[in-house]
């Protein structure tokens, strides 16, 4: 994969759609919920590319070797996740590549 980018699908199991950023070199480092209809998947990364900047909209947490950061809304809703990290570094690492690749990353429709 040459570009970050944003990818909507369509889940077999439930019918929801779901997003997930992709990196520049193709490891998913933020994905959403599930949502009902496509439109509020399209608003889901409408938001994240809004909040992504900032670093205050991170909540980083720490597990016991797992480490996890979560995207949220002005509101403190949260809009993303991130995939689990070993160490602490390779999860600022993954907040670094969302606020970088979030704003600009075109979206790909799969569904």
């Amino acid at each position: 994969m040459n570009n970050p980018k944003f990818q909507i699908f369509k889940s077999s199991a439930n019918n929801q759609f779901y997003y997930r950023l992709k990196s520049i070199n193709g490891e998913t480092i933020l994905s959403g919920e599930g949502y009902t209809t496509k439109q509020s998947c399209v608003n889901a990364i409408a938001s994240v590319k809004q909040n992504a900047p900032f670093d205050s909209r991170y909540e980083r947490k720490d597990g016991i070797s797992n480490y996890t950061f979560n995207l949220k809304a002005a509101n403190g809703e949260r809009i993303g996740r991130s995939e689990n990290y070993t160490s602490i570094s390779a999860r600022e690492n993954g907040i670094s590549a969302v606020k970088r690749d979030a704003p600009s990353a075109p979206t790909e429709d799969l569904s």
